[in-house]
This record gives C-alpha cells, sequence and structure tokens, in this order.
C-alpha cells in the first residue's frame, strides 16, 4: 500500500480538505498528516515508503503569499531525512499578473520586475529555497496551480459567497481547477519517478463575470480605489487582469489532464467556505458554453456590427473601403497598417470590415497600457486584442488567424496631427521577421480620416503620468473637451498582398538588411497611398476619393 504524507500545520483547513480529497481518489493508498510541528522538531527518521506532500501554510488576509520561515524549516528537515519524494504545491501566482502578463504561459516563463511584484517574488522564493536545500538529494516535484475552488485565495473566496466584489471595467480571463483534478495531479506527480516543474490547469478558461453568474453569486462592482482601503492593490490585480497557464506539458510527460472545465468546478464547486447556504438554481446547460482563450467574444462583436459599429461605420464616418478583396479569407496572414490617435477606433472599424465583408475576426498586437484602463480594457479584449509580444503573434498566426499589427508602435498613435499623415518609423520591424518564419502574406492597410476623430495638437511629457498609464506623453486633444470623436471622413485601403514566402526563404528571417528592405518597401507603398488619397481628399468632412467601381 502506497503512503502518502502531508506535511502542514495541523489547523491547516485547506490541507485537511486536500488530504480527505486524496483518500477518497486513492482508497488503495493511505493518507496521512505529517503534522509541520511534529516533522521539523522530531528525532526520528522519516518513513522510508512515504512520498511527502507539502502544502505551505499561507500567512496573508487573501491567501495569496506563503510563509517562508515555515517552509524554510521544511526543507531543512527535509534536507537531512531525505525522504524517497517531495511533491511542492506551489502556485501559478509565481507568474504575476499585470497589464503585460501573457496568457496560456509555460512553466519556463519569468515574470517581469513590475512594481509591487510581492505575492509573485515569495512563490519564487519558496521555488528557490527548494532547490537550494534539497539539491538534487531529494526527488522534488513542484506543481503550479491555478485558483483551486475551494480554497483559501481571494478569487475562491469571493466566488464561493452570496455577493461577489469584481472591479468595473474588468473582465479577466481565468481558469478554475477543482480540488479533484488537484488531487488527481498531485497523485500523478507521486506515482510517476519525473522530478519537475509542472503547471496543473483545466483545458477551458472563464470570463470572471461568466464564473460569478455561473456561481448564482450577485456580482457587486466596487472602484478599485475603494477596496484597496481593505485589500492590497497587487492581491486586487487578480481581479483585474486576465492570468492563464497552459497545461501541455503535464498531460504530456504525466498523463494527467484535469477532467472539470473551468465552468463545471465553479458550478460544482462545495460550499463549505461559504458565509451562506444558498438553494443551488439550474444545472448547468449542456453543452457547456466555450470561451475564447484570450477573451475576444465573438457575440458580443457581431452584435456590435449590427449597432454601434454599424452607426458609426455608415452614418457617423461614413467610411469607404477599398481592396477588402485582399485580404485572405481562410488561412494566416499579418495586417499591417497605422493608426492614429490615442483612441483604437480605426482598428475597431477594420476589425468592423473584415468580420461583415469577409467572415473573418483578426486580433490586434495591443499596448499593454490600454489594458490598465476600465472599460478600455474590457472592449479591447472583447474585441480580440491580445499583448503586442513575439509570443502572442505566433499564437495567432498557428491558429491560421488574421494579425493586426501597428508597426509605428505607441509612437504612431500620438503622433501630432499636423504630421498625422507621415509614416514613423516601424521600428524593430519585428512583423517583418514574423511573417517570413510562418511564411504568411503581409497585407498592408491604410485609413485616412482617423487621425481627425481625436486630433492631437500637442504632448505634454509627464514621468509620472507615463508610470501610471505606460503611455509614452499626454495627448492634448479635443478630448475631454469635447467627450465624442468627430465626424470625420474615413476612407479605408487595403493593399495588395506581399508574399514573402514566394521570394525569400525561411532563413531571411535572420538577415537584417533583406528585413530591413522588406520593411521599407512596405513603409513606402503605404505611404504612396496615403499620399494619393490626401491628395484626392477635398474636404476632412465630406467627399469620396474612390470612384464607384473602387468601393467594397
Amino acid at each position: 500500500m502506497a503512503r502518502i504524507a502531508l506535511i502542514a500545520q495541523n489547523d491547516n483547513r485547506w490541507a485537511n480538505s486536500i488530504l480527505q480529497t486524496l483518500s477518497q481518489a486513492r482508497t488503495t493508498h493511505k493518507c496521512y498528516f505529517a503534522e509541520l510541528g511534529s516533522f521539523c522538531n522530531s528525532a526520528d527518521e522519516s518513513d522510508p515508503e512515504a512520498s511527502y506532500v507539502y502544502i505551505p501554510s499561507l500567512i496573508d488576509w487573501e491567501g495569496m503569499i506563503p510563509d517562508l520561515s515555515e517552509a524554510e524549516r521544511v526543507f531543512q528537515r527535509a534536507a537531512r531525512l531525505r525522504p524517497r519524494k517531495l511533491v511542492l504545491l506551489s502556485s501559478a501566482l509565481i507568474y504575476g499578473t499585470g497589464p503585460w502578463r501573457l496568457g496560456l504561459v509555460s512553466e519556463d516563463y519569468a515574470a517581469g520586475n513590475y512594481r509591487g511584484n510581492q505575492i509573485c517574488s515569495r512563490w519564487k522564493s519558496l521555488e528557490a529555497m527548494a532547490g537550494q536545500y534539497l539539491n538534487g538529494n531529494v526527488p522534488l516535484t513542484i506543481l503550479r496551480p491555478t485558483t483551486v475552488l475551494p480554497s483559501p485565495a481571494l478569487l475562491s473566496r469571493r466566488l464561493m459567497r452570496r455577493f461577489t466584489f469584481t472591479l468595473p471595467g474588468h473582465d479577466p480571463t481565468l481558469q478554475l481547477l477543482a480540488l479533484c483534478d488537484l488531487a488527481e495531479a498531485l497523485l500523478c506527480a507521486i506515482e510517476q519517478d519525473k522530478p519537475d516543474i509542472f503547471n496543473v490547469a483545466p483545458d477551458a478558461v472563464v470570463p470572471l463575470h461568466a464564473a460569478v453568474q455561473v456561481a448564482h453569486s450577485f456580482r457587486i462592482a466596487l472602484p478599485r480605489t475603494l477596496q484597496r482601503l481593505f485589500r492590497r492593490s497587487e492581491a486586487l490585480d487578480y481581479l483585474r487582469y486576465p492570468w492563464t497557464v497552459s497545461n501541455k506539458k503535464i498531460k504530456e510527460e504525466l498523463g494527467c489532464a484535469p477532467k472539470k472545465s473551468s465552468i463545471a468546478t465553479v458550478f460544482e464547486a462545495e460550499t463549505e467556505m461559504e458565509m451562506d447556504c444558498r438553494k443551488r438554481g439550474p444545472s448547468l446547460p449542456s453543452p457547456e458554453p466555450t470561451f475564447d482563450d484570450f477573451g475576444m467574444d465573438k457575440d458580443l462583436i457581431q452584435s456590435y456590427g449590427k449597432t454601434l459599429f454599424k452607426f458609426l461605420c455608415d452614418y457617423y464616418w461614413r467610411v469607404e473601403t477599398k481592396g477588402l478583396e485582399h485580404v485572405p479569407r481562410e488561412g494566416p496572414a499579418i495586417l499591417v497598417g497605422m493608426h492614429r490617435g490615442f483612441m483604437p477606433w480605426d482598428g475597431v472599424m477594420v476589425l468592423h470590415q473584415l468580420v461583415q465583408n469577409a467572415g473573418r475576426f483578426p486580433r490586434f498586437l495591443t499596448h499593454p497600457g490600454l489594458l490598465k484602463f476600465p472599460f478600455i480594457s474590457n472592449f479591447v479584449t472583447k474585441l480580440g486584442g491580445v499583448i503586442a509580444c513575439q509570443e502572442s503573434a505566433d499564437r495567432v498566426l498557428e491558429s491560421g488567424e488574421l494579425l493586426g499589427v501597428f508597426p509605428e508602435g505607441v509612437q504612431g498613435a500620438f503622433t501630432p496631427y499636423r504630421e498625422a499623415y507621415r509614416l514613423k518609423s516601424f521600428g524593430r520591424n519585428a512583423f517583418v521577421k514574423i511573417a517570413l518564419r510562418h511564411r504568411v502574406p503581409i497585407v498592408p492597410f491604410v485609413t485616412v480620416g482617423s487621425a481627425e476623430t481625436f486630433p492631437i495638437f500637442a504632448t505634454i511629457k509627464s514621468r509620472r503620468w507615463t508610470r501610471y498609464s505606460d503611455w509614452p506623453c499626454l495627448p492634448l486633444s479635443t478630448f475631454p473637451i469635447l467627450p465624442v470623436p468627430l465626424p470625420s471622413k474615413w476612407h479605408m485601403q487595403f493593399l495588395p498582398a506581399i508574399h514573402l514566402g514566394e521570394q525569400y526563404p525561411r532563413e531571411a528571417a535572420q538577415d537584417a538588411s533583406v528585413i530591413k528592405a522588406i520593411s521599407l518597401d512596405v513603409r513606402n507603398r503605404m505611404q504612396q497611398a496615403v499620399d494619393e488619397m490626401i491628395r484626392k481628399r477635398r474636404s476632412v468632412f465630406f467627399g469620396s476619393i474612390f470612384g464607384p467601381e473602387e468601393k467594397a
């Protein structure tokens, strides 16, 4: 009979729940408590037949910071006793969260040195301490689960209550793990001799608001400034930004795949941590609702396409479009455009045009600074915005989707109006490298008219504003004096696709001179198109520059 000893405080209700679930999952195993005080202070040798699982105590109100002094005593004792195996129950909190945080990160992802990263740094210290003391002498497996329901974590406790406090304007994408699936992952780690680090998470994600609804709670959106009176700002960020992890490694190497989805986990979670016991509502619909891994909401996009976006496109800005036939109807491609105005309405109109006329839902690389602002963050994410980085681009193209890129970067969005239609440098030309590596076409597009919606007359440099927003400056525009964009006349043009795969080998992605030449060619084509459109334009607010045969 296999023996499993859980190292934890006797009064640790979280550890007791895990012990009970382990015992139910494997009746052939003997699961018992190795009470932390006895384990650390006893002169006896360890059970030679037992595998040990260490469940760190949590020392903060939010249930998100491990007790490092306790952990040090446990690892020191384990180093002396040298048990057969030790499994450390760490946390996916080690990856941190924030506007820069990638989705579905793997075990080798390193969180950046972001301000106030105390939760993340404590979990890093915990794992580093385990490696330091055990030093390869004790087989060590580290599990990093996402939020478990039920558990002491802030998010779990909120979902298990009748009233769930959230942050207005934020609906982050999450993964919620069932306690039984965590127990199964622990058992897989114990039963197999593969010391390593593994994420533990379900395949499916769920937006926070949908999770609250399934939990039959009442959602109360309280501003972050008020909630910070009672909770630390960093803990609240886990209700503000998406944070998901990849479970690919544990499925491939341990053969462990969580059985319950995030939605099912919420619905079936035990209510022992609730402050009141409410009557369960109707059963979970079958089939279960599914959600986009990165937060895109196609139903919302199509709904807006019949209302708000249609009004803006057809009546307010009267967008005329040319060259939609150059956008592939299937398969991956990179849309390379110019972005003017600090509000991303030009990207929204491109999305609307492609959904309505090509049936494609592009995903645009988005500056992390936009995700800091409530409502804007929600809006951008649900329309398909993904964090601007190499990993995001690779995932979009590998999925066979359209990737939208604004290679001028954030500087293009803050271009003063007097220079609005003069393209800036394309920076590091990353979009060319991506296109060469993935062998996908580049489709340039330009828009004339968007710069006039919120024209930027000047910019103010402010270190305090930059630290807060990650924007390079504070723009002076018609906003907020005029809270709505000006009704300028828009013209949008998609240029012929550039098929690099037919001209260059994949290795060209490493040739700086080739990359620079391609980028300059794309920029010149776009600038020529803009110059021609400006030359034909007679008014900012009226008139057409495309002939009837050119319009989409």
